[in-house]
């Protein structure tokens, strides 16, 4: 059974198409991927057919008594409520169910026989709607999900407005998985999710008996949840059946025939083409060079296929700094309490530090704490010499009106408008990226754009915090590989051990230093 349709959807934005003629179809049960390069579309695709998004062309159908859930990279949380507060609002329907009951119950006093039995019925539907929804033992059920999802280390009755961006997520997620919705779509649901807090997400949509879309650059993660795929690429969407590597493979077997019929139609038209100028001129050949004309002309003239525009990182190394880039003594993180116990390391010249562990312990605090950017608790941090430091942060939170040029420009000034687009192109933006402004392009676009300012600087010490958040797998394999070649020393906050195992010297578990219970 179809529970979403479309048909013939095209869209845009000014000059740049996004898509074209694109028709989808879901089944009921059905676990979708759908995956594409930065910027092809996906986010685009999810609004359109969530209604947030009126297409240029084309129909949206969903099927009647279909509840959509809806997880996106910019949903939003009530400030002034706790994340028990929010958690509740997934029952809303249920309450509202509740008090239809007990309405019910209420008229029955003052009802003749025939009103009492109607009322009855009503009231007794409705009692086995709430029995079945588990509706009475909600804040088990709250609880079970939260533990799951690493709120309950948080606290329920924390203010959603103290939370990170990443805390926010989890609590819009776990608020999204209690409503238990027909369809759930979910667009980049691991980004801010640790790894056991991933593989629990894993288990629960392993099991999920409903249909749901899915938008990630999590291989390992779609393999495991995924059973269709669907690939956005210039500006068309394409099905294949089975998971993410059984896709790549059947794509790059149609790249390699697309390429070959290609190359093979070439050189038939250059054959024709070079028979045609031969001996067009000639009276005893002139009817043959003729029908080869004829012959070309009905050639249907396939497309050379389209190379992806690809990212190239190369971070620019600047000297060596003194032995020891930072010392901490004593040193205690945190915020309005402590994170950790005391800590005493060193961060040595050539060390590349991956820090994991589960989130809301700290890991964006220390490095903040590192730099310098927040004061410690107690304790103190100390910088070596000759340190030119970059520094990723995992989230932009700021409502940027400026385009990717202006804010490469408003970096560096004295850079020419050549340069800058030069820089910007070998992270693998075009030019629709490059005058489109910051805050309406797509999370991987804008962490390309970050990361194009950190790589102009010569450095040598680079401090990342989750920036695999958002980036296409071809643009994260390119990032690991730069990050490799790089001679100076690192530290990394990832939730992706199969993207930092390679090239990292050392793990360091916070797991290991909180204060908190894990």
């Amino acid at each position: 059974m179809s529970v979403l349709d479309v048909k013939n959807v095209t869209h845009g934005f000014g000059s740049r198409s996004i898509l074209e003629n694109v028709s989808f179809r879901l089944l009921k049960g059905e676990h979708v991927a759908l995956i594409g390069a930065n910027g092809e579309g996906k986010s685009t695709f999810l609004n359109i057919i969530t209604g947030t998004l009126m297409p240029d062309e084309g129909q949206v159908k969903w099927s009647n008594r279909v509840s959509v859930g809806y997880l996106d990279q910019h949903s939003v949380l009530e400030a002034g409520t706790t994340i028990r507060d929010n958690l509740r609002l997934a029952f809303d329907g249920l309450f509202d169910l509740e008090k239809e009951m007990l309405n019910a119950y209420e008229k029955m006093a003052e009802a003749d026989d025939d009103e009492v039995t109607k009322l009855m019925e009503d009231a007794s539907e409705i009692q086995n709607i709430l029995d079945s929804s588990g509706f009475y033992i909600l804040d088990s059920k709250i609880d079970e999900v939260a533990q799951g999802l690493g709120l309950m280390d948080i606290g329920l009755e924390r203010m959603v407005n103290e939370l990170s961006g990443g805390q926010r997520t989890k609590v819009l997620l776990t608020k999204l998985l209690l409503q238990n919705p027909t369809i759930l779509i979910l667009d980049e649901p691991t980004n801010y999710l640790d790894e056991n807090h991933i593989e629990w997400l894993k288990r629960y949509l392993q099991n999920y008996e409903n249909a749901f879309m899915l938008v990630s650059h999590d291989i390992p993660f779609i393999n495991s949840v995924c059973n269709l795929i669907y690939h956005v690429e210039n500006c068309e969407l394409t099905r294949y059946v089975g998971n993410y590597d059984e896709f790549k493979r059947l794509y790059d077997q149609k790249k390699l025939q697309q390429q070959k019929a290609y190359e093979r139609q070439q050189k038939e038209i250059d054959k024709l083409e070079d028979f045609i100028a031969r001996n067009k001129a000639r009276v005893a050949t002139t009817g043959m060079a003729k029908s080869r004309m004829k012959q070309l002309d009905k050639m249907e003239i396939l497309d050379k296929p389209r190379e992806k525009v690809k990212a190239h990182f190369d971070f620019k190394f600047s000297k060596a700094p003194s032995r020891f880039l930072i010392e901490a003594h004593d040193l205690v993180i945190g915020y309005d309490e402590p994170l950790t116990q005391p800590l005493n390391f060193q961060i040595e010249r050539g060390q590349k530090i991956a820090i994991c562990g589960v989130n809301g312990l700290g890991k964006s605090t220390l490095l903040k704490t590192l730099l310098k950017v927040i004061p410690p608790i107690n304790g103190k941090v100390d910088h070596g010499e000759n340190i030119d430091y970059g520094y990723f942060e995992q989230e932009d939170l700021s409502d940027n009106n400026r385009t990717a040029l202006d804010e490469m420009w408003h970096t560096y000034p004295s850079m020419t408008n050549h340069e800058v687009r030069s820089e910007l192109a070998k992270c693998g933006l075009t030019t629709d990226h490059i005058t489109s402004l910051m805050k309406v392009l797509s999370g991987g676009e804008n962490a390309k754009v970050r990361l194009c300012k950190i790589l102009h600087r010569e450095l040598n010490f680079l401090v990342l915090d989750e920036p695999t958040n958002h980036l296409d797998p071809e643009t994260k394999n390119e990032l690991a590989r730069a990050l490799g070649a790089f001679k100076g020393t690192i530290v990394l906050v990832s939730h992706e051990p199969e993207f930092y195992k390679p090239f990292i010297t050392a793990v360091w578990n916070v797991e290991d230093w909180t204060t908190k219970l894990v």
